[in-house]
């Protein structure tokens, strides 16, 4: 959600800044807006301060004994001025609410041109992606054959896209998905919590989820009441302190949780349909940051370094990519790619994004900030995936995998797994 002033402030520059995104500002539309509802507003106040002064005169002439029928007349008049300018004004505000929410973030000047990743700005390589003497299977080779991925009777229960663990599938999803949450707790000093995955309208919009995105919503209901899957952690956690003011002094905060997510992935169709990168359902555990506005980009880049720790101790050859504008996310400003090595694909594939969203979300979420002093302050949020289950899974299974089939557990996730070795028949060791 943006400020009209800074969208129509020539030294801000919005509509280029917005072309580099590929989207156009229509500017002359917001000014005529702006302009009309601060003369709905202007108009309104006259109204009101003349309606004070009839209604003294009223009273005044009644006192006298005068005759007030004209007095009075008057006054009804401009009441019912002042609601019809009212109704003018909640009208002219709804217009541009709806046209600010189809916006997206400014994004910074740091980021680089183009629409899409091949305009992408390699930042780092970690690790040295795995060399095999045989042909490495992908992870559905590798899952199905042991037993412990299904994705047949997935199909048959839900459709495509969906996955069945099963044995040691099931057991290696719930040790990442502790392995994370115990480094981003007990390490990074993040507050863990347990959230609904069915969420409003309202809080779907607080993060820039709808308007925009509605057909990649998976929506439900009951009766008169609509509600929407989450497609990430993010809404809800971002969206705990909507219309909140955040005392300073507490800043920043640190939350993550660890969720089912939710995505039709409308117009993804024929990408990935095969195994577990492109799921309608999996698990994540999520990131969120809430801090000052100036301290923002700093927060970007430690909260892209929390991203990457799991990856680290799990031995995960892996990329970090800082994305063009045109593809970066409807409400961020700056956003880095984690790419993990997958063999099967002979190369890198997204298993994060950490982003800046600046005072975006925070602004359509109503979300403020006030220190002891009194002084106020914009708030920003950040957020980036801490891991989700799947790909993560996805990466274990293909970059240790031995000639026999069988595949070798990360040191550092023996001790949640206990078992160091999934065997070609599914049986641990």
């Amino acid at each position: 959600m943006h400020d009209p002033r800074q969208l129509l402030d020539p030294e801000v520059d919005a509509a280029a800044k917005l072309r580099r995104r590929g989207y156009v500002l229509d500017t002359d539309h917001l000014s005529k807006l702006v302009s009309r509802r601060s003369s709905v507003i202007s108009e309104g106040d006259q109204a009101r301060a003349e309606s004070k002064k009839a209604a003294a005169e009223v009273g005044a002439a009644a006192k006298r004994g005068a005759d007030v029928a004209e007095l009075r007349e008057r006054a009804r008049e401009l009441k019912n001025r002042i609601t019809r300018l009212e109704e003018e004004q909640r009208e002219v505000e709804a217009e541009l609410h709806e046209f600010l929410l189809g916006i997206p973030n400014l994004p910074l000047d740091e980021i680089p041109d183009g629409a899409t990743e091949e305009f992408a700005e390699e930042v780092r390589r970690v690790g040295t992606p795995p060399e095999f003497d045989f042909e490495p299977l992908d992870h559905v080779d590798l899952g199905e054959r042991a037993g412990i991925l299904d994705l047949t009777r997935a199909t048959k229960l839900s459709g495509p896209r969906f996955a069945v663990f099963k044995g040691a599938g099931s057991r290696l999803q719930r040790a990442l998905a502790q392995f994370f949450l115990d480094i981003h707790i007990g390490e990074h000093g993040y507050t863990e919590f347990s959230l609904p995955a069915l969420v409003t309208r309202q809080t779907m919009t607080g993060t820039g989820q709808l308007p925009k995105f509605e057909e990649d919503l998976f929506r439900t209901g009951v009766a008169d009441r609509e509600l929407f899957l989450i497609p990430t952690a993010e809404v809800p956690l971002v969206n705990l302190h909507a219309g909140e003011i955040l005392p300073l002094e507490d800043l920043p905060l640190r939350y993550t949780a660890h969720t089912p997510c939710f995505r039709s992935e409308a117009g993804s169709y024929g990408k990935d349909t095969r195994g577990l990168i492109r799921q309608h359902e999996f698990s994540k555990v999520e990131l969120v940051q809430f801090v000052e506005e100036e301290r923002s980009r700093a927060a970007l880049d430690e909260i892209l370094s929390h991203a990457e720790a799991p990856l680290q101790r799990l031995g995960l050859p892996y990329r970090v990519i800082k994305l063009a504008a045109g593809d970066t996310g409807f409400s961020a400003q700056i956003t880095f790619d984690v790419e993990v090595w997958l063999p099967s694909q002979g190369t890198y594939r997204e298993i994060s994004s950490a982003s800046d969203t600046g005072t975006f979300q925070a602004r359509r979420a109503g979300i403020r900030g006030k220190g002891k002093d009194g002084k106020r302050a914009q708030i920003a949020t950040l957020n980036a995936s801490g891991l989700p289950i799947g790909r993560t899974l996805v990466a274990v299974l293909e970059n240790n995998q031995q000639a026999d089939g069988s595949i070798r557990i990360p040191e550092a996730l023996v001790p949640y797994t206990r078992f160091e070795v999934i065997n070609p028949d599914g049986t641990t060791a």
